[in-house]
């Protein structure tokens, strides 16, 4: 059984600048990691290698350093992995990214399962998942929080929906999506970590993967963010600091004024 996990490096601070021009991130000179939500992927995968045997492949599209990624997911304990980089492939947005990856999935050859994480921290969408298995013509669950059964043909798994769950049935292949319920993620081992530096790891292009170019990066990317402005702060609020226990009455009695005059406060009879 091979499985597919695509991966994604995120910045590990919150503090995210965007390009005013191209509407893109600002990655230069930002730390990055594996988005956290797809370490639950990557648990998913080998404990499904571990059920049934097979290989679990690391995927991951972004510049040179997107490797550490990859070889983080190694030292995990997934068998292989392969880097999409190429200057052709910047600015891709969910569309873009869905159809590169769907491109080297293809490539990779006969896989029987792709597990996303949930969604990227940096850009919060969850598209890019459903985006591959259409463009792949693949069944997709998404929202996964317990794979009941598993086999080489078939999965029955439980979803997350709105005020509960669902039991859902797929054949292979096929695609989920993982939530942080469906496991805890296991830590690097040192074997692991050397085995990463000792894997080849390729690095595709467009012409590896056989991509249309006008599909590709920004150029290729049908929804672009035309405008960036920082929200403006327009309430007239008031900090009221307790600083010794004399104080609390008067706090309180402030805290009623500023309701009733806003007659958020009713009489009660």
């Amino acid at each position: 059984m091979r499985i597919v996990v695509p991966i994604k490096q995120v910045p590990e601070t919150s503090n995210v600048k965007m390009d005013p021009e191209t509407g893109t991130m600002i990655r230069t000179g930002v730390e990055a990691i594996v988005n956290p939500l797809d370490l639950y992927a990557i648990e998913t995968a080998l404990r499904l290698r571990e059920q049934l045997g097979g290989q679990v492949v690391a995927l991951s599209m972004g510049p040179v350093k997107a490797a550490r990624a990859i070889q983080e997911a190694i030292a995990m304990g997934c068998d292989k992995g392969v880097l999409l980089s190429d200057r052709k492939f910047a600015g891709s947005d969910t569309w873009a990214t869905a159809y590169t990856l769907s491109r080297a999935i293809t490539q990779i050859g006969q896989v029987d399962l792709i597990v996303c994480g949930e969604r990227a921290t940096d850009g919060d969408t969850g598209q890019v998942g459903p985006g591959i298995a259409a463009f792949l013509d693949l069944p997709v669950i998404t929202y996964v929080s317990h794979i009941q059964e598993a086999d080489t043909h078939a999965l029955r798994v439980e979803r997350l929906v709105e005020g509960g769950a669902e039991i859902v049935w797929t054949p292979l292949p096929a695609v989920l999506t993982v939530v942080k319920e469906i496991a805890y993620p296991r830590l690097p081992t040192l074997r692991g970590k050397i085995r990463a530096r000792q894997t080849e790891l390729p690095t595709w292009g467009p012409d590896e993967i056989d991509a249309q170019a006008d599909c590709l990066g920004l150029k290729g990317s049908p929804t672009q963010v035309v405008k960036i402005a920082k929200p403006q702060v327009t309430r007239q609020g008031e900090m009221i600091t307790v600083k010794e226990p004399a104080d609390v009455e008067q706090a309180a009695r402030r805290v009623v004024e500023f309701l009733e005059k806003r007659n958020f406060l009713s009489a009660r009879n």
